[in-house]
C-alpha cells in the first residue's frame, strides 16, 4: 500500500497539476493539506474518475484537509478532540479497509508565526491536543500512519540553511520538542527509518529563488506506529513535482507499507 502526503496549496488552483501526479504516481491512499475550499467545492469527481473514495474536512479560503483512497474509508473523523471554539480544518482520520486495515490521518499543523504571539501558542496547544489523541490511538495497537504538513523542522539537517530559520516558529525549541514528544510515544519517522539521507526536503518557498538554490526544508512527515513501522518497505520524495508548471511549494512524500 502506497500512502502519500501532499500540501497542495489550493486544490482548485492546482487541480491539473495534482491530477497529473495522481495519474502518474497512482497512490493507494493520499492525504492532502491546505486544500483551501469548503467540502462542497472540493473537486471530488476528478478523483472519483480515477477510482478514489473521497473524504473532506474543508474550510473556505484557508486550511482544509482531505483523504483519498482506492479502498473504502471507514470510521472517518473530522477534527481533533478538545476542539471547542476551534474552527480550523486541520485534521481528518479514517480506517483504510482491507485484509489488513490501516488507520491513516491527514494533518495540517499550524504554522505558528510570528513567535511570541497567540499564533505560536495555538501551534503548541494544537500539538498537545494531537499528542493526547495519538495516545488514545496507540492504545489500539494497530497499524497507524500519521501523515501531513507538520510545520516543524525536526533537526538542523532538515534545512539547507538552518540559521535562516532560527527566528521561525517551525524551528523553535518548543516546536521541535513537541515533535520529539510524539516520536517518543513509540512513533517512527518513516523517512529516517527507510532512508535518512540529508538534503531530502519537501518544501521550497516561492520567493528568492529558493527552489533554484535548493534552499529547502523537510516539514512533511509520516510517523508510524510500531505495527505500521514493521511493515515499512520504502519512502520516496517526489522532488521533481516542484519543477512542474504551477507547482505547490510542497512536494509529495510517499511511503510504502506491506499490507
Amino acid at each position: 500500500m502506497r500512502i502519500a502526503t501532499w500540501n497542495v496549496n489550493s486544490i482548485n488552483a492546482r487541480l491539473e497539476t495534482v491530477v497529473r501526479w495522481f495519474e502518474e504516481a497512482e497512490p493507494d491512499v493520499a492525504c492532502l493539506q491546505e486544500i483551501k475550499c469548503v467540502d462542497e467545492k472540493f473537486p471530488a469527481e476528478a478523483f472519483e474518475r480515477l477510482g478514489y473514495n473521497v473524504a473532506v474536512h474543508g474550510q473556505k479560503s484557508y486550511n482544509g484537509v482531505a483523504m483519498l483512497s482506492k479502498r473504502p474509508l471507514e470510521d472517518v473523523r473530522r477534527g481533533l478532540p478538545e476542539g471547542d471554539g476551534d474552527d480550523h480544518a486541520r485534521y481528518i482520520e479514517a480506517v483504510v479497509s482491507g485484509p489488513q486495515p490501516v488507520r491513516v490521518a491527514s494533518i495540517y499543523l499550524p504554522n505558528g508565526n510570528p513567535i511570541g504571539t497567540e499564533k505560536f501558542a495555538y501551534k503548541l496547544a494544537w500539538l498537545g491536543r494531537l499528542r493526547r489523541h495519538v495516545e488514545t490511538l496507540m492504545a489500539f495497537e494497530e497499524p497507524l500512519a500519521l501523515l501531513g504538513d507538520y510545520n516543524v523542522i525536526p533537526e538542523e539537517r532538515d534545512a539547507e540553511f538552518p540559521k535562516n530559520w532560527a527566528e521561525d516558529a517551525l524551528f523553535q525549541p518548543e516546536s521541535r520538542a513537541a515533535f520529539r514528544g510524539l516520536k517518543w510515544m513509540g512513533l517512527t519517522d518513516a523517512y529516517l527509518e527507510a532512508d535518512g539521507a540529508p538534503g531530502a526536503y519537501t518544501f521550497w518557498d516561492y520567493q528568492a529563488g529558493a527552489w533554484q538554490r535548493n534552499n529547502g526544508i523537510r516539514i512533511d512527515h509520516a510517523l508510524l506506529s510500531p505495527q505500521a513501522a514493521d511493515r515499512l518497505r520504502g519512502v520516496s520524495i517526489h522532488r521533481d513535482v516542484r519543477s512542474w508548471d504551477k507547482p505547490s511549494d510542497h512536494v509529495p512524500l510517499v511511503i510504502e507499507l506491506d499490507v
